[in-house]
C-alpha cells in the first residue's frame, strides 16, 4: 500500500553523532542556522523556530497579549494540531463555515461572525491549498483584527508568485512534525510582519530571558536581568535543527515531486474519472501538494476503491466542530458538503510517476 503520508529523512546525517556528544544540544549554531535557512528560502527577515508547532501557537497567541475567554474566528476543517491549542489557551473558537469547493474558510462567513469580542482570525490553508488570502487580510484591516496564516500543512505553497509567510499577513505559522516538508521530527515556526512583536516572541519563546544580559562577567545570573514577560521553554534543539538544515539542502526537490506527482493525478482523472472534481485551486494558487485532494459526490466507494488498488486514500481530517471541548457544536452548510465529498491520495515524494501512469481503474 503507497502512504498517504511518509517522513522524509536525508540519507546522511554526518554530523549527527558529532552533536549529540558535543555537550551542546540546546538552541545554538545550528538553530540559528536553521532559521536562516527558512528566512532566505521565504524571503523574509523576521522568523524564529520553536520546539513544537503547538509551542508556536502559544507564542504568538502570547506575543498578540490574548487573553482566556477572548474570541478567535477559525476554521472546523482545520488539523486538530491547529484548533486544540487554542481551546487550551483559554480563547474561545468560534466558527466559520468553508468554501466546500476549496476546504478553506468563507471570508464572508468570517465577517459575520465578527463581534467587540473578537480578537483574532486563525485562517488555515487546508492540505497546503492557500485560501482567500486578500480577502480575509483586508477583513482583518478593516476591523483592527490581527490574522494568523495557518501554514500547518502548506510550507511552499504559492499565492500570486510569493510563498506562504511571505504573503503580507500579521503572523505566519508552520509545523515541522515527521509528516511535514521540512520534517525535524518535531518543531515549528512563527514569521513576524512587525519587528516589535517579533522581538517580543524572542523572549517569550526563551522564558523571558534577555540572553545577552542574563549573565555577569562572573557568568553568573544577573540581577539586572529583568524577567517582565511570561514566556515558555520553546526553543529548537541543536538535533532537531540539524535535521531540519539538512531537510532544507533539499526542500525544493521535495516540494517539485509533489507538484510534479499533482500534474500526473491531474492527467490520470481526466483519463479514467472525470466525474471527480479537483479540490478548487483559486486563480494565482499553487498548492504544495502535502496530499492531492479530490471531490467525488460517490467519495467512501471511490476512496475505498484506491485502497484496493493499493493508494492509501483518506478524507484526512475530521470536522472540529463536532467535537465537546470546543463548546461550539454548531451545523454548518459548507463544512457538511465538503466532509461528503473530500479525500485525499499520495502525491509525496515516495511516489513514482509511473505508479500513477499505470494504475487501472
Amino acid at each position: 500500500m503507497i502512504p498517504l503520508y511518509k517522513p522524509y529523512m536525508p540519507i546522511h546525517l554526518l554530523e549527527l553523532e558529532d552533536i549529540l556528544y558535543s555537550g551542546f544540544l540546546s538552541y545554538g549554531k545550528w538553530g540559528k542556522r536553521f532559521e536562516t535557512k527558512l528566512q532566505d528560502y521565504i524571503g523574509i527577515n523576521q522568523l524564529l523556530v520553536t520546539n513544537t508547532y503547538s509551542s508556536a501557537i502559544q507564542i504568538a497567541l502570547t506575543a498578540l497579549d490574548l487573553k482566556s475567554g477572548d474570541e478567535v474566528i477559525a476554521s472546523p476543517m482545520s488539523c486538530l494540531a491547529s484548533n486544540q491549542p487554542l481551546a487550551t489557551f483559554g480563547l474561545k473558537i468560534v466558527w466559520a463555515d468553508i468554501d466546500p469547493s476549496t476546504g478553506t474558510l468563507n471570508p464572508d462567513e468570517v465577517k459575520g461572525k465578527i463581534t467587540p469580542k473578537t480578537k483574532l482570525i486563525f485562517h488555515n490553508h487546508f492540505c497546503g491549498y492557500i485560501g482567500y488570502v486578500d480577502e480575509i487580510n483586508a477583513i482583518g484591516k478593516e476591523y483592527g483584527i490581527p490574522v494568523i496564516d495557518d501554514c500547518v500543512e502548506a510550507f511552499g505553497s504559492k499565492y500570486k508568485n510569493k510563498i506562504a509567510g511571505n504573503l503580507d499577513v500579521d503572523i505566519t505559522l508552520f509545523s515541522f512534525q515527521t509528516v511535514r516538508l521540512p520534517n525535524t521530527m518535531d518543531g515549528g515556526a512563527i514569521v513576524f510582519n512587525n519587528k516589535e512583536l517579533f522581538e517580543k516572541a524572542l523572549l517569550i519563546r526563551d522564558f523571558g530571558i534577555r540572553r545577552s544580559i542574563f549573565r555577569d562577567k562572573n557568568n553568573e545570573i544577573s540581577p539586572d536581568c529583568d524577567i517582565s514577560l511570561h514566556g515558555y521553554g520553546a526553543t529548537m534543539s541543536e538535533v532537531n535543527s540539524y535535521i531540519g538544515c539538512m531537510q532544507m539542502d533539499g526542500i525544493e526537490q521535495l516540494l517539485s515531486t509533489q507538484q510534479d506527482n499533482a500534474v500526473k493525478w491531474n492527467e490520470w482523472f481526466d483519463r479514467n474519472l472525470r466525474t471527480v472534481r479537483r479540490l478548487n485551486q483559486r486563480k494565482d494558487t499553487l498548492p504544495n501538494y502535502w496530499v492531492y485532494g479530490v471531490l467525488a459526490d460517490d467519495k467512501m466507494k471511490i476512496m475505498l476503491k484506491f485502497r484496493e488498488k493499493g493508494f492509501y486514500a483518506s478524507g484526512v481530517h475530521l470536522n472540529n466542530n463536532i467535537y465537546t471541548v470546543f463548546q461550539n457544536k454548531i451545523e454548518l452548510k459548507g463544512v457538511n458538503n465538503f466532509m461528503n465529498a473530500f479525500f485525499a491520495i499520495p502525491t509525496g515524494w515516495w511516489v513514482e510517476r509511473e505508479q500513477i501512469e499505470s494504475l487501472q481503474w
